[in-house]
This record gives C-alpha cells, structure tokens and sequence, in this order.
C-alpha cells in the first residue's frame, strides 16, 4: 500500500499541538524576584513602660535592650547587657489604623495582582496578638488586621470593573495539634465526619475537609469572621484573662478574571491572616490542668516553628523541617514560599517581661533572614482557551484552503467524514485485503485515521463470524474466565491443557458424550437414594440443551430482577411516608379546634391519661402514621423471616446435591475411570447434578439478594418508626405544657400579635421582655454612623451573629426542658 502525505498539512498540525500544549500548563507563575519578609514590631501600651532598658532608633526601624549586670554573679561577669534589632519599623502607641497602613496595605493590595500573601502576628502571651489581628468587634474604631483586610478587598474590587473577582474564605484552627474548621457550625456546613489532613500537590499546601465559602458582599464576609471567632477556644490565666489557646488562620482567596480581554489567563491569590497563640512561661502563668495542657501543646508549636525559620535562614540547609507540626505544615507555602510575608511580632514594654521581650525579638530577628520569591499566579481558564483554539483552527484551514488552491489542489477536504466518505473507504479496505485494489491514495490526516480504524472494523468483523462459528459447533470457555475454569476442572470435564472432556457427537455438545466405540459395557445399577434422585424432565432438558462453561459459574444478578414488581410501588410508598412524617408540622395552639375546648381542670391529669386524650384528638394523624409504619416494619420483619427460611432450605439442598455428586464420583473412580484420548468421561447422572448445583446456587444468590433488600427497607422503616415516636412525644410534652401547666393568662399574653407557640418557650423563662438586640441596634446606628459611614456592614454583621447565638442558646435550653 502506497501513501501520499501532505507535509504542509502535517506541519500545520505540529502547530496547533504547540498551541494544545498550553493545556499542560494549567497555572503557570511569572517568576519573581527574591525579597526578604518584613517584620514589625509592636509595642503594647503600658504606664510602666522601661524608658532605661528599651531605647527606639531615632528611624523607629531599631530597637537597643540594655540590662544591668548581675552583681551576684562576682567580679568576673560576661554576662551579655546590651541587644540591638534591626526591623524594618517599630509601632509605639500606634493607632489600629497606622498599624494596617503600616503592615498590612501593600500586601493586601498586591494579593488582587496576583501575589500571595501572608501576615502573621507573634508573641507573648497577653501582649496584643488578637486584638491586633481581629480587634474589639464591640467598636468599628478598634476593629483589627483582618476586617480592614476585608475592606480593603471589597473597597479595591469596586475600583476594578473590567474585572470578575470572586472572593472566598476559610477560617481554621489548630488546638492540641489537631484542625477544626471553625465555620463548621453554620447550618449549610456541619460537622465533617472524617478529620481534616494537609495535603500537598503542586498547586501548594490545602486543607481537606476545611470548608470554603463564597462572599459577594462586604456584610457576608464580616458575619463568617464573627461566627468563626465566637468558636475559637479561650481561656483565662493570671497574664490574660481572654487568652487564646490556638492558632488560627483566616484565608482570602481571590480569582480574577477580565471583563473586557477573550485571554483565557486569569490570575489567583490567598491572603493569610495568622493569629498564633502567644508563648507562655509556667512560671508567671500558673496554669494548671487543661490549661498547663493547652499551653504545653502552643509551646511546642511554637519551638518548631522558631526551628523551621532557623532551617529557612541558613542558606547551607537543604531540609527544613516543615512536617513536625501541624502549624508549620499548614503554614509551607507561606514560610519562604510564593508570597509576599509580613511578621508583626508584639511584646511588651515592662522590665518585668524583659526576657519574654527578648526571646520575642531573636525571632522577629530571625525571621528577617529567610527570604521569599513572590510571583504571579497565573491560571488558564479551559472555556476561554477551546474559543481560542476554535478560532485559531479556523484560520488555519483558511490558510490550507488558499495553500492547496495555489497547489492546484482542489479537491482536498479537512472537514470530517460523512458515512458516504467513511463507506468507501471501509470498501477500499475490503478490497485491498481480497487482493483486487493495489493501494489507497491518501490525501489528508484524517483519511491517514479512517483507513486504520477500517482495517481495525474489518479485523473485529472476522474474529467475530470465526468466534459464531466455532460456537455453533463447539463449546467455548473464555481463557480468561478463570471461575468457568476451575469449576470445570473441579469436576474433571476438562484438563490442565484446557481441553473439554469427550467428543462431539454431530447432535449437540460433547461434554460427558464418548465415543460409540469406547463406551463400555452395561454397568451394575446401584441403588439410589431419595436425595440422588433427578426427575426425567431435567434429564431430557440436560441431554438437549447446549451448555457452555461460564454456566457452572453463579451468575450474580441485578437487583431489579430479584425484587417483584410490587416492590417499587412499596418502596415510593415508603418515601413519600416519610416526606409526610418529615413535613408534619405542629399544630398552632390558637387554632379554631383550641379555641373550642373544654375548660382547664383544676388539678392537671395523668401523663398516661393525657396521652391516651392526645392521640385520640390532636396528635391523631402522628398517631396514624405511627401506626402505619409500624405495621409495614411487622410486615418486612415477616417476609425477612420467611426468606431465612428459603435460603436455609435451599443451602441444606445444596449440601445434599454435593454429596451426591462426591458420591458419584467416588464411584466412578472406584469402576475405574475411562479416557479417550488422555480426556476424562463422566456419564449423564453425574453431569445433571452439576447442572442442577448450578441451578440451586442461583436460587440461594436471588433469596440471599432478596433478604438483603428486605433488611435495608427493615432498617430503613425501623428509622421512620424511631422518627414518629419521637415527633409524637415531643408533641405530647408541648401540648401537656400549653393545656396544663402554662397559665392562661399568659397564653393569652403570648398570643397577642406574637408568633410564639407558648409549647416553644421553657416555663422558667417566660418573663417580661425588655429591649431586644434590634433596638439596641437602631440606637447604636443613630449614635455612631454619623461619625463611620462605613462602619454599616461591620455592625450589620455583629447584630445578625449575636442575634443567631441568641437564638442557638435558647433553642438548647428548649431541648434540656424537653429533656426534663
């Protein structure tokens, strides 16, 4: 077969795979330059404050220790008194606003061109880490790091409307060494089943199982910082009354995509806002118990974190050892990775804490040696990329058009095959390979593919009308069916070699069939018991049907066949019984029925009394359904019994028809054995209790199926039974309360322009309402938004998480009255 190629052709396809291979390359970052982290330092105020140890550089970039020597120690004293910190700025009596503008603007602004970013704060215990970090959510003024960070994003994607940025956040903490989402409580979340592991790939560092969330709007990013810090663990101790006792990483990421270019490259990035836990000395703590726990697990986070900064400034090591905390390996990718780090260490100002300020400083000082590589991350967007390709493909087979007519090429076509096209060429194929056509001409690639996926269906074809024929005449076990195999094997109807005992006899197949002129004579009939004994119509049915040898194999079947067709009505009857027990809602107390009723008794009645009376009137149709459920359990727990009985039934049969077919084995052994040709031959009786093996295993895999389906609408119905018991009596106790033990004059009270169900509401809590979170709102907003226009979200916010806790206290108060 001779082929003619186009070249041209195929070079232009070499370079539409160049442009294929930017699909490889997903997220591409524009390589950076290397830049050292900043590190701050910040002073929490003080009236103590050591004017004679601590002295600032007049730059306020450097900060001198000196300590008087020891005269304790002797004459001879090299005890060291004098520390200088080059940092690249100190806050002293700064303002929450000259602290973002200072620390955190550049990196949060760069974070929408691309660049990552972290910031973390340092320090001691009690030395203002989360009040720099988060601030005091009473007072916009006092607000911190991370919701000016917010601001910042919301205020600056305004600024950009050729732009679609998308803005997501998470929110985790690390207590005792091990991850929590502290978003995990909001309704559409829940808790996660599996616990969360950092994972690596090579996109950075991720943590499975941490919830993301899609904010669109300044207030919805505030209401997830505010859920998440009224999660975070704190405890007390004698240097912080509001200590926190985890480390938290708040996490912005950023995709941005252009409104007004068709580039399929957009750009993404992360900002982390790192409130650590602060150091603590034993000593001055005092803490004992869970808190001396607490504090021994930041201590030693903190030490391998210290570690790996040491590891990431020496610039002969080549391992830093990132895994041996949890925080430091959350924290990979920002520690001298892709980002732009800012460390604001805080300590204190006090001769008392001069050692907790000096320990705080080494690492500030540190942290300043390891050097990072910020760049652009840069992603390509697979919708964008195919319009791309489109149109580029277009051109160029413009451009092959124009090259093939300069050619005096006309007659080429690039598009793909109609079935005409694909039609002659499987004939050509045919044709070729009888002998009658010399070679196929080749124009283009595409007929190059079509004439090999010919020869491929013209190869199938064959093998398949050879296998038919084959099939016809013989019996045919798949090689690869090793189950047929050994089942066959098992009862000597075939050899190691794979050949099928006995010959054809021209009627039907040859297994258990022999020869005319081997078969022996008449052998002694024995005596047959009740549990040999084959009826003759499975005789007959055995001797005349064609049997391959993937029958001996049990066939698993599919559950619909199992299952009779009235299954299915039970089974959406069972569905839509629980959407009706789900959808029951309580009665209102102030219902024309209530209104109706016999007076209040004197004296309540019995709770036995009173459940007979409230099944009967109000909560009959829980009842109803109660009873409904209840009986379809009885009735699946009877039919479950009954398809015991079967499977036992039938696996005693099964061992029986074994033993039978171990019997006549033996005894053809014992008669000796007959061969034709080195192939074993077994007679008739025999081979029928294999087929009627087969038959029983089949029948015990549909019960045992069966019994299967029938357990899980048992467990399924056993739920729905628990469900109405439960909604009944919990029903009952809300009814008992409102008919019996609420006085009357307050149910009328309650109902009164309110939506409160007096069943709802503790008894010992129903007291006079006095000015509610909304009005105390209403007063704040006519108060301070004149002074902070933008402070509306922030408050917003504040008002609606409150507002959420207040009613997730009362709501599990509700359930412990319940209880009692």
């Amino acid at each position: 077969m001779s082929i003619t190629i186009n070249y041209h052709f195929l070079s232009i396809w070499c370079v539409l795979g160049a442009v294929l291979d930017l699909v490889g390359g997903i997220t591409r970052a524009k390589m950076g330059t290397r830049k050292k982290v900043q590190a701050f330092v910040r002073v929490r105020p003080t009236d103590d404050f050591a004017h004679e140890m601590i002295k600032y550089g007049e730059d306020n970039k450097s900060i001198d220790i000196h300590l008087k020597k020891d005269t304790r120690r002797g004459v001879v004293n090299n005890q060291q008194t004098d520390w200088s910190f080059k940092l690249d700025g100190v806050l002293h009596n700064a303002s929450q606003d000259l602290v973002y503008e200072t620390v955190a603007k550049d990196a949060v602004s760069q974070a929408l061109d691309g660049y990552n970013g972290t910031i973390m704060c340092y320090g001691q215990t009690g030395a203002g880490k989360t009040y720099t970090m988060t601030g005091a959510t009473e007072n916009y003024k006092h607000r911190g790091i991370l919701p000016r960070a917010l601001q910042q994003v919301f205020r600056m994607i305004e600024e950009r409307p050729t732009h679609a940025i998308t803005v997501r956040v998470s929110y985790l903490e690390i207590y005792n060494e091990n991850l929590f989402d502290l978003l995990s409580t909001l309704p559409y979340v829940g808790p996660s089943v599996t616990p969360m592991t950092i994972v690596e790939n090579p996109q950075g560092i991720f943590i499975k199982g941490l919830s993301v969330h899609l904010t669109s709007q300044e207030e919805d990013a505030f209401s997830l910082l505010f859920e998440g810090e009224t999660n975070r663990i704190i405890a007390s101790h004698t240097m912080n009354k509001n200590s926190s006792r985890s480390h938290c990483i708040f996490t912005i990421y950023m995709e941005a995509h252009s409104r007004t270019l068709s580039d399929e490259k957009y750009i993404t990035s992360k900002i982390n806002l790192v409130d650590l836990a602060g150091s603590e000395r034993l000593s001055k703590t005092g803490s004992e118990g869970r808190v001396l726990k607490e504090a021994t697990y930041i201590n030693k986070s903190l030490s391998f974190l210290e570690q790996a900064i040491i590891a990431l400034g020496d610039q002969n090591r080549d391992h830093v050892p990132f895994r041996q905390s949890k925080l430091t390996h959350a924290l990979k990718d920002s520690l001298g990775g892709n980002c732009n780090m800012v460390l604001l260490t805080n300590i204190y100002g006090e001769a008392a804490q001069l050692d907790e300020t000096l320990s705080s400083l080494r690492f500030a000082s540190r942290m300043k040696l390891v050097t990072t590589e910020p760049a652009i991350n840069e992603k390509y967007d697979a919708e964008r990329m195919v319009k791309n390709l489109e149109k580029e493909l277009a051109l160029l087979k413009q451009e092959l058009a124009i090259h093939d007519s300069l050619s005096n090429r006309t007659l080429v076509n690039y598009d793909p095959m109609d079935e005409i096209q694909i039609a002659e060429i499987n004939s050509q194929v045919r044709r070729y390979l009888e002998g009658t056509l010399d070679e196929i001409d080749i124009i283009n690639l595409r007929q190059i593919q079509e004439v090999f996926n010919q020869f491929r269906v013209v190869l199938s074809q064959q093998e398949q009308e050879v296998e038919s024929a084959l099939r016809r005449k013989y019996t045919l076990i798949d090689k690869n069916d090793f189950a047929a195999i050994s089942a066959v094997q098992k009862v000597e109807l075939m050899d190691i070699e794979g050949n099928l005992v006995g010959e054809p006899d021209g009627q039907s197949f040859g297994l258990g069939v022999a020869p005319f002129s081997v078969k022996p004579g008449k052998k002694p009939k024995t005596k047959k018991t009740p549990k040999d004994q084959v009826s003759s119509s499975a005789r007959k049915e055995g001797a005349s049907s064609p049997v391959s040898g993937k029958d001996f194999d049990v066939a698993s079947i599919s559950k619909t066949q199992l299952i009779p067709s009235s299954k299915d009505g039970d089974l959406k009857d069972m569905l839509a019984r629980e959407r009706e027990t789900s959808s029951i809602e309580p009665l209102i107390s102030d219902s024309p029925k209530e209104e109706l009723r016999a007076p209040r008794p004197s004296t309540p009645p019995s709770r036995t009394v009173a459940f007979e009376e409230f099944k009967n009137e109000r909560g009959s149709e829980i009842n109803r359904i109660f009873k409904e459920n209840k009986s379809i359990l009885n009735e699946r727990k009877k039919r479950a019994s009954e398809t015991t009985q079967r499977i036992n039934a039938i696996k005693q049969e099964i061992d029986e028809t074994k033993d039978a077919l171990n019997f006549q084995k033996s005894l053809r052994e014992k008669q000796g054995e007959y061969e034709n040709k080195g192939l074993m031959i077994i007679d008739e009786e025999e081979f029928l209790l294999i087929l009627k093996l087969k038959d029983l295993k089949k029948q015990y895999r549909n019960e045992y199926q069966e019994l299967r389906d029938l357990r899980a609408e048992i467990q399924y119905c056993q739920r729905l039974v628990d469900q109405c018991r439960h909604r009944l009596l919990m029903e009952f106790d809300i009814w008992y309360n409102e008919s019996f033990m609420i006085p009357e004059d307050i149910q009328v009270a309650l109902k009164l322009g309110s939506s409160i169900r007096p069943g709802m509401v503790p008894i010992s809590r129903i007291v006079c309402l006095g000015e509610d979170d909304q009005d105390r709102f209403s007063h704040l907003q006519q108060t301070v938004l004149p002074e902070g226009p933008d402070s509306i979200t922030f408050y917003n916010a504040k008002v609606k998480t409150d507002q959420k806790h207040n009613y997730m206290k009362t709501m599990v108060g509700l359930q412990q009255s319940h209880r009692k």
